[in-house]
């Protein structure tokens, strides 16, 4: 255990080091920098670099790590990866969420009563995407074997002490895990006594994944043998989950609960490299991923409020809330009509959506003095010469082509009569993010999630399965792009970010979240580029949430999803003359200690050449840098 030594040791001498104006130190290194949602994790993603692997290797250990630690997120779940490769210079983007099953129609949800598909359980898995886009990346852009990566993540799974945090949600959850065998026979150890969980500290085993994940490596290590290449040694790995004994152990084991996943779903999945999107910010080259995730969010949200002066109305002053909420609102009103999967018709009008004069257009709609309750989608057709497909259905939302008489929102769009905590917690709903980077200048940013506790395990696999079908539609008036269908990815919160500037990397970040992580991840990028933050305390920073939108996870009700109109989180030391100002502005707001976000990141120092490493205080989050 020697090599653990020194990561831990070198963050313990970081705490000490001006550590005055935030609770948590900036992150210093030359030669690398690894950074994720749990100290462990981090410490695997350590590992590797210290034995010779790329930022890409590292975010694969990282990435496996987390998800034995279930974080929020497990082996079966999704991986949605940005990648910055410094020998073409360029951005590219990796989409490892998996689609719906066979047999997940509209029909099948409705008739088992359902207004959204249910968000537990064997029905609410896609397939896994989380092993097919580590191997992608790693096969592709990492330089080690599977064998090397997954390394830290099976000496976890043969038992690691449990955090606190991962035990008690055990613990809290132990109703419905008791609802999925293998589930319970993995997660409550202590079965029939009065704390059925793990404890912290204890050590947790997980016989059925460490079985997986060795004949995974094991699949990898008989192809090297005889003689093939790396690349048909890491396809073999894939092929025993996707095609082999662990996905038929995997669909006999989901179908038994009642899923709907077959052998010819998971070999017809397959992680896609598409481009990514981007936009110009006052000379910075913000990148997202495409509009199956909600990432186009912030790159909205931006164009929207380059055209206002933020550096002047002071940095959480009433006037820069109200402006970027607004913005905020216009941005996810497009996002809840016209975003879903790019690869199933119809098709996203993005172009539109990400134009600079769509965006001008937008900004006129802010009102100076009042929050607008009635913000809805617009119309960005024109803007690519088209004509909307929907406007009809816009029409029935209350669009109206005068911008002076617009009513966007359906009168059901107006009261979600969730509790304040059932509320927040379908809005924050957790995840986990991952960064990495190097001195050869590989950038890796990814924000996995699905199979988060409490999780349906798939029979004797030990993994996880995803819960995102959830985040589809049955209902057609309310986006017609993500009508839940089979084959088709749902459109995800799972958000990562990167920036360039001068054609160089300038910020890697990611934070969990659901439908904050871009409202979050906006305010971050605002915080360094127009307040001259460092990224410590740009990841510390007091933000503020919105309510007025749809939310992507929850219940099976309509009422359980529907907006929340002028509501907003806002953080305990706000200020009293900031507070009423927005009282009068028509918010109704509430309060919490810490609204940052678990925001995790990397800013590239090009005056030094050093790598400065960012990790919120909000969570259990975590870097180590060398």
């Amino acid at each position: 255990m020697r090599h653990l030594i020194l990561p831990i040791l070198f963050f313990a001498v970081l705490i000490q080091v001006d550590a005055q104006q935030t609770q948590k130190p900036v992150l210093h290194g030359k030669n690398w920098m690894a950074i994720t949602g749990k100290p462990l994790a981090a410490t695997a993603g350590s590992m590797v670099f210290q034995q010779g692997g790329n930022a890409v290797d590292a975010a694969c250990a990282m990435l496996a790590a987390t998800c034995t630690m279930w974080d929020t997120l497990s082996w079966g779940g999704e991986t949605q990866v940005l990648i910055y490769n410094p020998k073409t210079k360029k951005v590219t983007a990796i989409n490892a969420m998996g689609f719906a099953p066979t047999g997940a129609t509209v029909k099948f949800f409705k008739d088992k009563g359902y207004n959204f598909p249910p968000e537990y359980g064997p029905l609410a898995a896609t397939t896994p995407g989380t092993p097919g886009g580590l191997i992608y990346m790693l096969l592709n852009y990492g330089t080690m074997s599977l064998e090397k990566v997954l390394a830290p993540a099976i000496e976890m799974a043969a038992g690691y002490p449990i955090e606190a945090q991962a035990a008690n949600t055990m613990e809290r959850q132990k109703s419905l895990i008791k609802q999925w065998p293998y589930s319970k026979n993995i997660f409550l150890t202590h079965l029939g006594e009065k704390r059925e969980a793990p404890e912290a500290g204890e050590l947790f085993v997980q016989k059925d994944l460490l079985n997986t994940l060795s004949k995974m490596v094991d699949a990898e290590r008989k192809a090297l043998k005889q003689g093939k290449s790396r690349k048909d040694a890491l396809m073999a790995a894939y092929d025993r989950f996707y095609k082999g004994d662990i996905a038929e152990e995997f669909v006999r084991g989901c179908q038994e609960q009642g899923g709907l996943i077959t052998m010819k779903d998971l070999a017809n999945w397959k992680p896609i490299e598409e481009s990514a999107l981007s936009i110009n910010y006052k000379g910075v080259d913000v990148y997202k991923m495409q509009q199956w995730t909600q990432g186009p969010v912030m790159l909205q949200a931006l164009n929207i409020l380059e055209n206002f002066d933020l550096k002047s109305m002071g940095y959480n002053s009433s006037k820069y809330i109200h402006t970027v909420y607004q913005a905020m609102n216009l941005a996810f009103a497009d996002r809840d009509f016209y975003y879903g999967d790019p690869y199933v018709q119809p098709n996203e009008p993005i172009k539109g959506l990400l134009s600079k004069e769509y965006a001008k257009d937008r900004a006129k709609l802010i009102q100076n003095i009042k929050n607008d309750t009635s913000i809805g989608p617009g119309d960005p057709y024109p803007y690519e010469g088209k004509t909307n497909p929907y406007i009809n259905l816009l029409k029935g939302r209350g669009f109206e082509m005068d911008t002076s008489k617009r009513n966007f929102a359906p009168k059901h769009d107006l009261g979600n009569n969730s509790t304040k905590e059932e509320y927040q917690d379908r809005l924050w709903r957790g995840t986990t993010s991952i960064e990495a980077a190097d001195k050869e200048g590989w950038v890796v940013s990814i924000t996995p999630s699905g199979g988060w506790l409490p999780a349906c395990i798939a029979g004797k696999t030990g993994v996880g399965m995803s819960q995102r079908m959830q985040s589809f539609v049955l209902d057609s008036t309310l986006n017609p792009y993500n009508v839940v269908a089979p084959g088709k990815r749902p459109r995800v919160t799972l958000s990562p970010s990167l920036a360039l500037k001068d054609g160089r990397p300038y910020l890697a970040s990611a934070v969990q979240g659901g439908d904050t992580q871009d409202q979050n991840l906006l305010q971050f990028f605002l915080n360094m580029t127009e307040f001259g933050m460092n990224v410590q305390q740009a990841t510390e920073a007091a933000n503020f949430n919105t309510n007025q939108l749809w939310l992507s996870l929850g219940g099976t009700k309509t009422e359980d999803r529907m907006p929340k109109p002028g509501q907003i989180l806002l953080n305990d030391n706000t200020k009293d003359s900031v507070k009423e100002e927005l009282k009068k502005m028509g918010y109704i707001l509430s309060f919490d200690d810490r609204t940052s976000g678990p925001i995790n990141a990397i800013y590239f120092d090009w005056k030094h050449n050093t790598l400065w490493g960012g990790s919120s205080n909000h969570g259990e989050d975590y870097g180590i840098g060398w």
